[in-house]
């Protein structure tokens, strides 16, 4: 579970452990690691969990000073209901995986580069010099800690498994055969073929077999009920071996005996957004076809896959006991909150219960009615399609104002769901007024492996057509008042909004967050160039025609809508030299703009809640002065106005929430 700690200008993530016999929830931890999974032990009575920081075991100073590298797991009992602190070495961790019982676990730690001895030669020759390539990490080590199962707090022994020459993000242990499975990873993602899956035999660790040779992402990896299978997830962009020919999240099960490799719900022309092991065998799958997604269930790659009939909406995660069979799950729509519900049939969805009340606050609010909305691209009669939110009490209403809110990715989509966060505000957006029109353009998921696919080689002018049409749209039918037009968006969204306002004079504002102007120096700067050149169809020396075309910088003549800029100061996913082009370009040209810089945020601008508050204040701000054009300013600055801003910020307390069932 998130929550903004407000006074100290950071998050809190919490572990909370739900009894279901008494119905009552324990406090585990504040201080979560929130990109690395806890993990139930082979006994159920311990949960291992990573700390965001050692803080809570560093407390003071003299200690930091010593100890400030040394790195911990958490141990909670449910026995003793403790939490013990397992001191695991100065490697920084990346991946961990119990044994076949409580007494010993696997991890893989990242090899920092150089040893003392090594750094201190190498500081002798080279100074503060950095060599970029070399400096790279690009190694990691794989260990077994044995505990004292009679003593947590006494200091464990930790095994040299193998070295491998790249980063794992996850690890497996396979019991019926003694070997660790695991996916490799880098960063920056330059080559698709530093993502596969790998084994090794612990019985001989100098084995290192590869699983997987297809260019593709393969992420969530699970062990099938039998463990005789490896379940995982994979996303590809067209690899030039052509082994995946899917485009959209798909679900494979790899035999670990034969490796051979078979896909699950082959059928289904959505995305797999999730899934789960069944107890008794197969897998729950959480699919998404358009704005929704729903759960399905498949017994084996030959069987069939079934819909189980459940609300209109998300389902966002879902987990399954292997004791019990019990079934918990994280819902919303843009009617009803996200909360935790839990159910011991699948087939009870529409009659489940939540076991938690985070988000009680949105019940007691009039929220925004959505509908989904279709249109045809006037160019090759593509049917598209997104939602629109209504302002509360103006449900189909005509003549509104509209604001174009533009999702990232661009392999995501805009679903029916109430996920508020400082990105994903249309219902913020339109409880202050505006229509809001979440496109789901060309290469967004849920809508077939073509429909993704079509995004290619015209990665702005065809979704930014796909949108344009749909403002037409809005417009023939009444809906939207043609005067009153603002667009935005965050990343992808950014990346379109930033074309949008060089192809039409018609938005009145526009918002532009972590958007690229210049896709050459940006697929030179960026920590993902492998996915832009996919985009492009080429490096830029390839396509160079495409590279250029597409891309604002070159036509920033043209635009006419004041751009409000943000940027996160250290992301690297899009440079923030990408907004200050921008606001250069937009400053020479006489256009209004505004750019505001984040210190120490990334791309996902998660490390302090006061960013994303004032984000969202600022970017109705702008759409207020500019947006509105029935409205001035100062109308809009009102005693009534500051008011209604007041409560609608109030969507920014809402809480993840995390349930992790004992298996």
């Amino acid at each position: 579970m998130k929550r903004p700690s407000w006074n100290k200008s950071s998050y809190e993530n919490t572990l909370w452990l739900y009894d279901i016999k008494n119905q009552t929830k324990t406090l585990i931890t504040t201080n979560l690691h929130t990109s690395i999974k806890p993990q139930w032990s082979p006994s159920g009575n311990y949960i291992a969990l990573l700390p965001k920081n050692n803080s809570l075991i560093n407390k003071t100073d003299e200690v930091q000073n010593k100890q400030q590298l040394e790195q911990y797991i958490y141990l909670y009992s449910l026995i003793s209901d403790e939490l013990f602190f397992i001191q695991i070495g100065k490697d920084t961790l990346s991946a961990f995986t119990w044994s076949n019982n409580d007494s010993s676990f696997y991890f893989a730690g990242i090899n920092m580069g150089l040893t003392n001895k090594e750094n201190d030669s190498y500081k002798d020759e080279w100074k503060d010099v950095v060599q970029y390539r070399e400096s790279m990490i690009r190694s990691s080590t794989i260990y077994r800690i044995d505990l004292n199962s009679s003593n947590y707090s006494l200091p464990v022994e930790r095994n040299i498994i193998r070295n491998v020459s790249f980063l794992i993000d996850q690890l497996l242990y396979v019991p019926f055969d003694e070997k660790i499975v695991f996916s490799s990873a880098s960063t920056p993602v330059e080559n698709l073929s530093d993502f596969e899956l790998y084994s090794i035999d612990l019985r001989n660790t100098s084995s290192l077999l590869k699983l997987t040779d297809n260019e593709a992402f393969e992420f969530e990896l699970q062990l099938s009920i039998d463990g005789r299978h490896l379940l995982f997830q994979s996303f590809n962009v067209n690899s030039k071996k052509g082994t995946f020919t899917n485009a959209q999240n798909g679900l494979y099960s790899l035999n670990l005996i034969n490796g051979q490799i078979t896909r699950l719900a082959e059928k289904f022309s959505g995305s797999i957004i999730r899934y789960t092991v069944k107890p008794d065998s197969g897998v729950y799958i959480l699919g998404q076809l358009g704005t929704e997604v729903h759960v399905y269930t498949q017994q084996s790659p030959t069987e069939e896959l079934i819909h189980h009939n459940g609300w209109n909406g998300t389902y966002e995660s879902i987990v399954s006991s292997h004791n019990n069979g019990l079934i918990a799950f994280v819902y919303s729509s843009s009617g009803k909150p996200m909360e935790v519900y839990l159910i011991d049939n699948i087939n009870q969805l529409k009659s489940a219960q939540a076991i938690t009340d985070e988000n009680n606050l949105f019940t007691r609010r009039s929220l925004p009615q959505i509908k989904v909305y279709s249109w045809i691209n006037d160019n090759d009669h593509r049917v598209i399609e997104g939602i629109l939110h209504y302002p509360p009490e103006k449900f189909e209403s005509k003549n509104l104002p509209l604001l174009v809110l533009i999702h990232g990715g661009p392999y995501w989509a805009c679903l029916n769901m109430l996920h508020l966060v400082w990105y994903q505000w249309a219902p913020l957006a339109a409880s202050e007024g505006w229509l809001v029109l979440e496109p789901n353009y060309r290469g967004s998921t849920g809508y077939g492996d073509e429909f993704l696919n079509e995004i290619q080689y015209t990665p702005l002018s065809r979704p930014g057509k796909d949108i344009l049409c749909g403002v037409d749209q809005l417009i023939k039918d009444g809906i939207v008042d043609p005067k009153r037009l603002a667009v935005g968006g965050y990343s992808y969204g950014g990346f379109l909004t930033n074309w949008l306002v060089t192809q039409t004079k018609r938005f009145n504002a526009a918002l532009s967050g972590a958007g690229v102007v210049d896709h050459t120096s940006a697929w030179g700067m960026m920590d993902l160039p492998t996915i832009l050149s996919h985009l492009f169809g080429g490096f830029p020396w390839e396509v160079p025609h495409i590279y250029q075309s597409e891309a604002p910088i070159y036509q920033l003549n043209k635009i006419r809508t004041p751009i409000h800029i943000i940027t996160g100061e250290d992301d690297i996913r899009v440079p923030s030299s990408q907004s200050y082009i921008l606001e250069r370009g937009l400053h020479y040209l006489g256009i209004p703009v505004k750019l505001i810089t984040f210190p120490k945020e990334g791309h996902s601008m998660n490390k302090n809640p006061w960013h994303g508050k004032i984000i969202v204040r600022e970017e109705l701000k702008w759409l207020q002065k500019y947006g509105n054009q029935s409205m001035t300013y100062n109308e809009s600055s009102s005693n009534s106005e500051k008011s209604k801003l007041t409560y609608a910020l109030h969507f920014y307390m809402l809480l993840f929430s995390i349930v992790i069932i004992k298996n």
